[in-house]
């Protein structure tokens, strides 16, 4: 089958590699229909290749149809639709059964230090084949899959696999009160989706991105937009009162504007050998932090800032202190996708699409096009807000 490989930093290529068969009873297999490229997916492009090797097939926002079904697999059968969330769970050990999913007990990565196997994402999460493909190997299928309709085009559905848990997680994780003020910095895909739903709740929301066609989607949808200029914390102080927002929706990650350090440092770490550049990643913070700080300075005393950007440093500095003094809480992790899926679907499915989850995708193209798009995706060129591969 043909899928999108990583090389090396900064390229990826489409090539043939061998389709994936059932290792497990509780397997299924399904055809890609759908696939989307992720900002996650520019870190492996950029940053972590010392965590990849050449030939591991990307991506983990994916939908399809299922081929074959491992002899153990009660809930699916062959020509069912489903999207796949990108944690890997089992559904029924200590920290599933406490829906987090994301840590989930079966599939974490103790030899790493790290949490559930996701599909894509380097050696830290299991190295387990990516969705950019035009099949994908789902393990513990009864409970990763999720079944969908076939009337509904692939985009209703696709997001439900990341970015949309996501974003809702993000929001629900900022704690707002009912007349609360939400910020947004970033406004990528999970940024879109985070601001929108913070509309949907009925918040009042702010968000800072430089680049205007973020911006002018995110206005389509009510929300009252700035952009990243050295005076921006201010800006958003002014609007609330002088206060702040009530919760703060960091989106950005580790690959922040405004950090030429850090930017220079992840730079330097990439182009060592991997054993050495492992180690450093793992014990030296090399995030730019830019955004997160503003996160920070943006909420008001007492305020809650939920991170769902990326980082991936280990000694990044924390401003503790005003932390302490503005009596901050922080709330972050990986997405714990099928947590919040059942509260997601009426959402997704209903004909009036509240969360614009049609109006996303800025570029539709064949799985072939996957390297070029990723380059034009990373440079923010073109308008590219949202990519989706079509196998």
């Amino acid at each position: 089958m043909k899928a999108l490989t990583w090389q090396a930093k900064r390229s990826v290529s489409v090539e043939e590699v061998p389709d994936p068969v059932i290792q497990d009873p509780t397997d299924v297999i399904i055809r890609v229909t759908s696939a989307a490229i992720c900002g996650s997916d520019l870190h492996l492009y950029e940053t972590f290749g010392p965590f990849l090797n050449k030939g591991d097939v990307l991506g983990h926002e994916t939908m399809g149809i299922v081929e074959e079904v491992g002899s153990a697999v009660t809930r699916l059968s062959a020509g069912d639709r489903v999207v796949i969330p990108f944690v890997i769970a089992c559904g029924h050990c200590y920290m599933c059964t406490r829906g987090l999913y994301s840590q989930c007990e079966t599939t974490q990565n103790t030899d790493q230090g790290t949490g559930a196997s996701l599909y894509g994402f380097t050696e830290l999460y299991g190295s387990i084949p990516g969705g950019q493909a035009e099949r994908l190997r789902v393990p513990l299928a009864d409970f990763n899959a999720t079944k969908v309709g076939h009337d509904l085009p692939d985009e209703r559905y696709l997001f439900l696999s990341d970015i949309l848990p996501t974003a809702w997680q993000g929001v629900k994780y900022a704690n707002l009160p009912d007349d609360g003020i939400l910020a947004v910095m970033g406004l990528g895909p999970v940024g879109q989706f985070a601001a929108r739903i913070g509309k949907h709740l009925g918040h009042r929301v702010l968000a800072v991105d430089p680049v205007p066609e973020r911006r002018a989607m995110a206005e389509r949808y009510g929300v009252e937009t700035f952009d990243l200029t050295d005076d921006v914390v201010e800006r958003l102080r002014d609007a609330t009162d002088g206060r702040g927002a009530d919760g703060v929706v960091e989106a950005v990650g580790l690959e922040a504007h405004g950090s030429p350090g850090a930017a220079f440092a992840q730079g330097a770490v990439g182009l060592l050998p991997d054993g050495i550049a492992k180690k450093l990643m793992d014990t030296v913070g090399v995030d730019r932090m830019a955004a997160l700080y503003a996160a920070f300075d943006s909420v008001r005393r007492g305020g809650t800032v939920s991170i769902s950007g990326v980082y991936a440093g280990e000694a990044d500095p924390f401003p503790m202190k005003d932390l302490f003094d503005k009596q901050i809480t922080i709330r972050m992790g990986q997405c714990n996708v099928q947590h919040w899926r059942d509260e997601l679907m009426p959402l997704v499915e209903d004909p009036s699409d509240p969360l614009g989850v049609e109006d996303l995708v800025t570029h539709r193209v064949p799985l072939d096009k996957a390297p070029e798009m990723y380059e034009m995706f990373q440079k923010k060129e073109n308008g590219c807000i949202k990519v989706v591969l079509k196998p």
